[in-house]
């Protein structure tokens, strides 16, 4: 039944094909413009926070990598807000399925999949220009951590949007933690300092998404300090974020009593 219904989601935004099409292009181009936003920083410099272009645009690539494939997956989970008010969440519960993979494929963001191929080839090209060695060990970390950040950011998006049970204008602070993580991630860790580096990067986990893993696909130890087995943790933070946020979910929806409209 889910397939169904994710085939037909696909069909019926596929079936205008201008408008599909540019949807396609409009998120290429917003992850261009985030590119962009790094080239131009490397035109002013020569190097940032001691990483270089290459180096930085290998963070960034893992980062949007995963961001994208979480945005596809589970982005459109932000639009809880309007599904609590308008009332669409009450229709869901009372079918015989899943509420979260219900709400999930009911607007899959397929036009988000050019964000996917784009981050993929941002990714590939920097791997080269960093000099990243080719060895089994550095080809598995390149796999495995955009899928780990995918789940990672994934479990964001549906802990913060789980909030809307409670606090139906709960949109800022999912933006916040969402794309304000992807912000953060996009960037050697080293351009923060003081207490919001440690708050982001180890309190909330965003250091492992992108910077710790690109350390070891560098062969270039922390500036700051910290253990190079750290780019391996990954996975463990994206099934623990994952676990938290599917028991958030779980008590949000025991505890919902509809909008009562």
């Amino acid at each position: 039944m889910y397939r169904a219904l994710l085939r037909a989601q696909v069909r019926a935004q596929a079936s205008y094909r201008a408008s599909f099409a540019l949807d396609l292009a409009s998120n290429v181009i917003f992850l261009g413009a985030d590119l962009l936003t790094v080239l131009v920083l490397f035109h002013q410099v020569p190097a940032l926070a001691g990483f270089t272009l290459a180096e930085s645009l290998l963070v960034f690539g893992l980062a949007a990598l995963g961001f994208a494939l979480a945005d596809l997956a589970v982005g459109n989970i932000e639009r809880m807000k309007q599904h609590v008010r308008t009332g669409l969440l009450d229709a869901v519960l009372i079918r015989p399925l899943g509420v979260l993979s219900q709400l999930l494929v009911l607007d899959l963001g397929v036009r988000r999949v050019g964000r996917v191929i784009t981050s993929t080839a941002v990714l590939a090209v920097a791997a080269y220009q960093a000099g990243v060695r080719p060895t089994p060990a550095n080809l598995l970390l390149l796999v495995v951590t955009p899928l780990a950040g995918a789940v990672f950011f994934g479990s964001v998006f549906v802990a913060t949007a789980t909030v809307a049970f409670w606090w139906v204008e709960s949109g800022e602070l999912s933006a916040a933690l969402t794309y304000g993580g992807r912000d953060f991630t996009s960037y050697p860790m080293t351009v923060y300092g003081g207490w919001f580096r440690h708050l982001m990067a180890f309190g909330l986990g965003f250091g492992l998404v992108a910077y710790y893993p690109a350390l070891i696909l560098l062969g270039r130890p922390d500036p700051i300090g910290a253990p190079a087995w750290l780019g391996w943790c990954g996975p463990l933070l994206a099934l623990a974020a994952a676990a938290l946020a599917a028991l958030v979910w779980r008590t949000g929806v025991r505890h919902y009593r509809s909008t009562g409209s």
